[in-house]
């Protein structure tokens, strides 16, 4: 009897448990979207510099930076000695007072020759002087005229070689073009320059507290990229630690050396990223991953949905 009781207790207790689950459904299991990104590899690169050149002949007197150093928009950065020396402008001066004396006399000579010749012509319109005195007053004025013309040349080629004289002393000193950090120096005291020099600039200077992250995407994945959308990637330099940005620009031609033929195509993708550490420094290899969709609860994607690139 006391085993039947048992059996009966057992057989009750089942019957509720499978009521209470017949009455409960079972809550569905949540499924997640993992985030689909487009994979690249790429470079950090200057986001903001700028260069500092000659803009005088003559030879580098002090370089006053060195490759590191911090400098403020508008510091002197370097000192050149024009070639054209301070004894050459003062000549050059007194050459141009020379001149404009020689002007002022001339001119009172061809005054004086034009008067000549009007009393000339008037003498012989009276048949009161000779041909021959007429034709001589007409060469003098002439002749006075063209002298006149001579040294107005003369006076306009010596005030453009003061001009390039003053431009060049004042270009003596060369300027800080923005405050950054000196990251290039090709100058050194005695090097010769000029205007124009072919070659590397003297100095660069770079804002550092922002750099572009340039990254080389694929041909089959740079048509899913967005502008605006967000940008993330890890460095080597920096294990575990991660950047972020918003894509800026795709360039619209081949990044350099592909989609030749039987090379794969690839586009170059810009975006910045904030440095005010400056941390980060330019030619570091950025490995970047762009969101094209962020991960989220829900249904698993349908087959006509953006799969992470590389999946098959």
């Amino acid at each position: 009897m006391a085993a039947a009781l048992v059996l009966a207790l057992h057989a009750n207790i089942s019957l509720a448990q499978e009521a209470d689950s017949a009455e409960t459904p079972p809550a569905p299991a949540e499924a997640k979207r993992d985030t689909v990104t487009v994979n690249a590899v790429g470079k950090l690169q200057f986001y903001r510099y700028a260069d500092v050149n000659a803009q005088v002949v003559g030879q580098i007197k002090e370089v006053l930076f060195a490759v590191g150093d911090a400098v403020q928009e508008g510091k002197l950065v370097m000192e050149i000695s024009p070639a054209i020396r301070a004894t050459q402008v003062e000549n050059n001066r007194a050459q141009m007072a020379r001149l404009r004396a020689e002007l002022a006399d001339q001119q009172a000579q061809t005054d004086f020759a034009e008067l000549q010749f009007k009393r000339q012509t008037q003498l012989k319109a009276q048949n009161a002087t000779r041909e021959e005195s007429v034709e001589s007053s007409r060469m003098n004025l002439s002749s006075a005229r063209a002298r006149v013309d001579s040294i107005n040349a003369q006076i306009q080629q010596l005030e453009a070689t003061l001009k390039f004289d003053e431009e060049s002393s004042r270009h003596k000193q060369l300027l800080a073009p923005l405050s950054g950090t000196v990251v290039a120096l090709n100058a050194r005291p005695g090097q010769t320059v000029s205007i124009g020099q072919p070659g590397l600039s003297l100095m660069r200077i770079a804002d550092l507290s922002k750099m572009t992250v340039q990254a080389r995407v694929a041909e089959a994945d740079v048509t899913r990229l967005k502008r605006g959308m967000t940008a993330n990637f890890q460095t080597p330099g920096y294990p575990g630690r991660t950047w972020s940005g918003k894509l800026r620009q795709v360039l619209p031609v081949p990044a350099d050396g592909t989609g030749e033929q039987g090379k794969q195509t690839f586009y170059n993708v810009l975006f910045e990223v904030d440095n005010p550490e400056q941390e980060l420094m330019s030619g570091m290899t950025a490995h970047v991953q762009f969101i094209v969709a962020p991960a989220k609860d829900g249904l698993q994607p349908s087959s006509n949905q953006l799969a992470p690139a590389g999946t098959p």
